[in-house]
């Protein structure tokens, strides 16, 4: 898997960083996601994939990893 981020789109609503706290972060200034791993582990994707679903901005894609 791999997860890529638009700081452009995201809205800050945190639900990433709630769902996959080892693969998004959010900043302290503003809200806007930080991606702490583009790669995860096959035992996170779940969370991932979860985390991608619900974002109100759809910030989130995932793709496979090369």
């Amino acid at each position: 898997m791999k997860v890529t981020v638009d700081e452009e789109k995201c809205c800050g609503a945190g639900q990433c960083a709630l769902l996959a706290p080892e693969v998004f972060d959010q900043r302290e200034a503003d809200g806007i996601v930080i991606l702490l791993d583009a790669e995860p582990v096959e035992s996170l994707h779940t969370s991932v994939r979860e985390a991608a679903s619900m974002c109100p901005a759809a910030a989130i894609e995932l793709g496979e990893s090369s």
